[in-house]
């Protein structure tokens, strides 16, 4: 079931579109913060399908995994292939720790995003994303592509451009109206400077607050190499913000993953005012299901998302036109991604069992989308566990940027402790039930940040509504699946020998 009323309720229609027959069938959802790494990106592309890196906080991903000493040397071997070598030894040298950290002791915290980023951070995260996705396409011909969240902005100048470096192939970007990014996309690929207006809460019509990101800082001459243009999907919840952005981006649009509310991550708010289940869901209603006849109008491929990851929805979405499924929910806990395998064997476990479950949180993200967690014992999701962390914000990701009385901009986060956000103009109302996503999900991965010799930051673990369906994957007598057993079930309907 997709949304209400479901997709089965939508007329059957052939595709009218020639698709390119090199075009993926099967898109791996980007999730997380390196919950769909490399590995799993890079084992879904040597299947012919798209596997996808998550573009969230990779600068913190990478600083993390060097002071673990990086075990078996892929982060340094993918360093080594850097092409501006003075900034890969710089990453090196102020990160990597020879047989890693002590294992109580703290990661060396990176500054936070701000508008005019230090040029440190900016140089972490622009060889950060380069690292990523040069291990997820290294050693096949198949194709990669990498997510961003539009609600995060400071970062993604750097990060499209290091990923550009390595010669990603799709760029997806969802959580927003990602208008400015395919233009910002072909700036990048000619090597020009490129600015890209940010969100501000109070900003007046003569406020000009931008980001600017120019690749000649980092060669260090006037004249920079060209680089090759990713194809751009938009991750959009409705047919309303497919035209806006078909019509009104920047560059070009090569296609959009049409998402619906049973996806796992951030979802779109339900169109209209705001009503809750008695459990305090968000209830989404028949105005939150795409017209799909008013995509397929517009004459681009479009990947549907949201509870496709089982036999029959492959098929269900190419009769209804799509040119394939997104699915994340069945790879997150596949062998390859990044979940933290004991957290991960937790989670199978109680899918197994019948006893998985997802609560859409309307307030648990700072971006005030509805973010969906699963419930697990002794993480985040438990309110009196987390009510008993002490509210820090020291990365940032997910701050507001807001106007202040002076015309400057100043960032606040409803999840950082609530005098702070409070002193900078927020609302009391706005601090209740955030939880701090930015620390949460490193720990989901295994990256999560010392507070004291006995104490680290709980995971937080997001899901979609599919997290039920893991025993489909599962061959007998095992207790685990791998990417090519979730593709030959979507391919396939069942798993080959």
């Amino acid at each position: 079931m997709w949304g209400n009323p479901p997709l089965a309720f939508l007329p059957r229609v052939q595709s009218g579109f020639n698709f390119d027959m090199s075009q993926p069938k099967i898109i791996q959802g980007g999730m997380g913060v390196a919950v769909s790494g490399w590995r799993l990106a890079q084992a879904v592309s040597r299947l012919g399908q798209l596997g996808v890196v998550s573009g969230t906080a990779l600068a913190v991903v990478l600083a993390r995994r060097l002071q673990l000493g990086d075990p078996g040397g892929d982060l340094r071997r993918a360093l080594a292939h850097f092409p501006i070598p003075h900034l890969s030894a710089k990453v090196l040298h102020d990160y990597f720790i020879p047989g890693g950290k002590p294992a109580k002791a703290a990661f060396k915290p990176l500054a936070m995003p701000t508008l005019r980023p230090r040029p440190a951070l900016m140089e972490l995260m622009v060889v950060s994303n380069f690292v990523e996705v040069f291990l997820a396409k290294e050693g096949h011909p198949g194709v990669v592509g990498i997510n961003f969240l539009e609600k995060i902005q400071l970062p993604t100048l750097p990060s499209i451009y290091g990923a550009m470096l390595a010669g990603v192939d799709y760029i997806l970007v969802g959580a927003g109206i990602p208008r400015a990014i395919p233009g910002a996309i072909d700036l990048l690929a000619e090597g020009k400077p490129v600015a890209l207006r940010l969100d501000v809460e109070g900003a007046t019509a003569g406020d000009d607050f931008s980001s600017r990101f120019d690749p000649r800082s980092l060669w260090q001459t006037t004249v920079v190499p060209a680089l090759k243009r990713p194809l751009f999907l938009g991750i959009v919840a409705s047919a309303t913000l497919a035209l806006a952005l078909a019509k009104k981006a920047s560059g070009h649009v090569d296609g959009f993953v049409v998402e619906g509310p049973t996806a796992g991550g951030h979802n779109a708010p339900p169109r209209g005012a705001l009503q809750l289940t008695p459990a305090g869901e968000p209830i989404y209603g028949p105005r939150d299901v795409p017209e799909l006849d008013k995509i397929r109008d517009l004459g681009l491929p479009f990947w549907l998302a949201g509870s496709f990851g089982r036999p029959g929805k492959l098929d269900e979405a190419l009769s209804l036109g799509a040119a394939g499924v997104q699915v994340g929910t069945a790879f997150a806990f596949c062998e390859e991604s990044g979940i933290d395998p004991e957290l991960k064997q937790e989670v199978i476990t109680a899918s197994l069992r019948g006893e998985a479950r997802v609560f859409t949180d309307p307030k648990a993200s700072p971006t005030g989308f509805p973010f969906k967690v699963a419930q697990v014992p002794g993480s985040m999701s438990e309110a009196a566990t987390y009510e008993a962390r002490e509210r820090i914000c020291d990365l940032g990701y997910l701050r507001r940027l807001y106007r202040k009385p002076d015309g400057s901009v100043g960032y606040r986060c409803p999840a950082e402790p609530i005098a702070s956000y409070l002193l900078k103009g927020g609302s009391l109302a706005d601090t209740v039930d955030r939880k701090c996503v930015c620390n949460g999900l490193p720990a989901t991965v295994g990256i999560g940040q010392g507070r004291s010799d006995t104490s680290r930051e709980l995971p937080l673990v997001t899901a979609g509504d599919d997290l039920i369906h893991l025993q489909q994957f599962m061959r007998p007598g095992k207790d685990s699946y791998s990417a090519a057993d979730v593709v030959q079930i979507l391919l396939h309907g069942k798993l080959q020998a």
